[in-house]
């Protein structure tokens, strides 16, 4: 069974930076798409970021929100089984609740039922 589990959330002021990390266990295979959602308090889990392939395929290929485009940068620059999410510029309207996501390639990235193993959550608090 595949585990997800995310770190590096925390509490940063306005115009700060994060990195979330994913740390991903148990049986892989190189066919796979990975994700970061996030949760704020009364609103649906939205898509953040997506990469596909890397160092387990031989593609590769990210997809981006529009809010967060040019601000965050999904990798695997990293050895290890890792998934990083890195935020740059964080505005207020990123706090919320980040998720790791991970499912077979052919879904819609956007969509949370395209994957089937999601981690429980690390917090992004953003303050003024």
């Amino acid at each position: 069974q595949v585990h997800l589990m995310e770190s590096g959330g925390g509490t940063v002021q306005t115009g700060g930076s994060l990195r979330l990390s994913c740390a991903i266990s148990g049986h892989t295979d190189s066919n796979y798409l990975m994700a970061w959602f996030r949760q704020a308090p009364g609103k649906d889990r939205e898509a953040v970021a997506a990469i596909y392939g890397g160092r387990y395929t031989g593609g590769t290929g990210t997809y981006y929100a529009d809010s967060v485009k040019g601000r965050f940068a999904i990798s695997q620059e990293t050895p290890g089984p890792t998934v990083y999410l890195q935020m740059n510029s964080l505005q207020l309207e990123d706090t919320g609740t980040y998720y790791c996501a991970r499912g077979p390639l052919g879904g819609a990235w956007r969509l949370p039922d395209t994957y089937d193993n999601w981690g429980q959550g690390t917090q992004v608090t953003v303050s003024s």
